[in-house]
């Protein structure tokens, strides 16, 4: 097994590479097949809660009937969760862990009771996004092509990572942010490995997905015109803005989490009965909080809205988000976020035009804007924000403000120390859901990969003036395009991807600890 590690990464990396693209398309057909099943699903979910709200408006007397449908739903839903804990929330920390090495999951049993979680959860009026669900069937999809084609370790997470690469193409259209998150959120470092197999797994996804949800973005924007520069200090002004609101979300949904936790009377996989009992309320009250939210986005783009009736959705769209991914409902943060963003744009974009008398028409580019500043302060993926919303929206017209505000977003979240959502979600599974953790006593051999950075503990040092773990040894390294066989006086530089074999139990420990030493590239 190892000398075949060794072939695969330094005698034919050019085969290897070509295997993994060969690989991504297969897995970019599997994981596009379940999520467009799952986007269809949803539709026809939301459909059936709109035909539900119309028979109650004609025949108020039955609203017991649907609560009595959304305590049953409740329970199914509490019951695939004690059944399989890692369906919970989002599914992205998750993804996250198996990669790191600190989880494990079954892809088949993920696939189904996430569909189906999920479906419930969102079909029921939950304020969650398919996003999260998505990535994380794709992950799924990507470990479920590794074992039936029988890869190695070192080659199933490049899968898993093609996998979640795909899910988010598929879930949005976003081939390129599928892509980018895969080298910025989830294995944080570059390379060319995972970017061939997650390009061919992402544009295949996409490809499908258009098949069945057409050419068109998920968003139909028609008043995006490019922002003069002498109005790029509202900008700025909107970036410390969100990147405040950014790090209020994070706060207030770990607070949330912990609010739960104190609930003793009530099992952990039970929780979701909150929201679903809340569904039926807001189905009466306000319905336009329910669900992901698309449909606030089309109202304002619509200019549907007054400021009163913005500022009302915005703060119940935030509390119910808030109560509804905090109980572990299956469903992910991506899209509430943005509809949270994009309520913000919204409203600071008509404060500004009563308040300060600024131009009108501006709408719309101030609600992307907010939807990428938000993202970037909450996620803390700069980039990957900044080509979603430009994906989602079909306009390249806003790449320099989009930047920009990604950018001051970000500074501002990392000022007031927030830590990113998903590692802090992933510390917290592994801390109070132990019996996930992976827990191996193989013996075998897997090898791992950790790019070097500038100024770290490695660059510029010799082989053997490196204190390696134990049970550690270097047995290859990438430079660029050529593959060095490893000396004690081999010097290792900046931008060097260390080839290193480890045990497989070892693995998380060891690849934290190597990360350490050798410098996290991303910030």
């Amino acid at each position: 097994m190892i000398k075949r590690y060794l072939h695969n990464f330094i005698v034919h990396e050019r085969n290897f590479k070509m295997k993994l693209v060969g690989e991504g398309i297969l897995v970019g057909i599997f994981a596009g097949l379940v999520v467009v099943f799952f986007r269809i699903a949803l539709e026809r979910a939301e459909e059936f809660r709109a035909m539900i709200m119309e028979m109650i408006k004609q025949k108020p007397n039955l609203i017991w009937l649907w609560f009595l449908f959304l305590i049953m739903a409740a329970f199914l839903v509490g019951y695939l969760l004690k059944k399989e804990p890692l369906i919970s929330g989002s599914g992205i920390p998750q993804v996250e862990g198996v990669l790191q090495g600190k989880l494990s999951m079954n892809w088949l049993r993920i696939i189904i009771n996430k569909v189906l979680g999920g479906i419930i959860s969102i079909g029921a009026g939950l304020s969650l996004g398919r996003e999260g669900p998505s990535i994380q069937l794709g992950a799924a999809a990507g470990q479920g092509v590794s074992r039936i084609l029988k890869c190695p370790k070192i080659e199933e997470k490049y899968l898993i990572t093609s996998g979640a690469s795909a899910g988010l193409a598929a879930a949005f259209n976003a081939p390129l942010a599928g892509v980018m998150f895969s080298l910025e959120e989830v294995h944080r470092h570059f390379s060319p490995l995972i970017l061939l197999s997650a390009m061919s797994a992402s544009l295949t996804a996409d490809f499908i997905s258009k098949q069945f949800f057409g050419l068109r973005p998920v968003f139909n924007f028609h008043k995006i015109s490019p922002m003069p520069l002498r109005y790029y200090g509202y900008i700025i002004m909107l970036g410390i803005i969100t990147g405040i609101c950014g790090v209020i979300y994070n706060k207030t949904l770990l607070k949330t989490q912990d609010m739960y936790a104190k609930i003793k009377w009530l099992p952990a996989h039970y929780r979701p009965i909150i929201p679903f009992i809340l569904a039926g309320i807001l189905l009466m009250t306000l319905r336009q909080v329910l669900g992901g939210g698309h449909g606030i986005i089309d109202s304002l783009i619509q200019d549907s809205y007054g400021m009163k009736m913005m500022m009302l959705i915005l703060i119940m769209k935030f509390a119910y988000s808030m109560i509804s991914f905090g109980s572990g409902a299956p469903g992910g943060i991506f899209f509430p976020l943005l509809v949270l963003g994009a309520l913000t744009g919204a409203i600071y974009s008509s404060a500004l035009e009563s308040i300060f008398g600024f131009q009108k028409g501006y709408m719309e580019n101030f609600i992307i804007l907010a939807m990428t500043g938000y993202f970037t302060a909450i996620v803390r993926a700069p980039i990957t924000g900044s080509i979603l919303i430009t994906e989602m929206t079909g306009s390249l017209s806003n790449l320099l403000s989009l930047s920009l505000v990604s950018m001051v977003a970000y500074v501002t979240a990392d000022f007031l120390r927030s830590e990113p959502i998903y590692e802090s979600l992933l510390e917290r599974i592994l801390r109070n859901n132990k019996k996930a953790e992976m827990k191996s006593d193989s013996n075998e051999k897997i090898i791992i990969e950790v790019p070097v950075s500038m100024d770290s503990q490695m660059d510029n040092k010799m082989i053997r003036d490196i204190q390696l773990p134990e049970n550690c040894l270097i047995v290859g390294i990438k430079r660029g395009n050529r593959e060095i066989i490893p000396r004690g006086n081999t010097l290792i530089r900046s931008g060097d991807d260390l080839l290193l074999l480890v045990n497989e139990k070892e693995e998380a420990v060891m690849k934290e600890r190597l990360l350490d030493m050798a410098g996290k590239p991303f910030i």
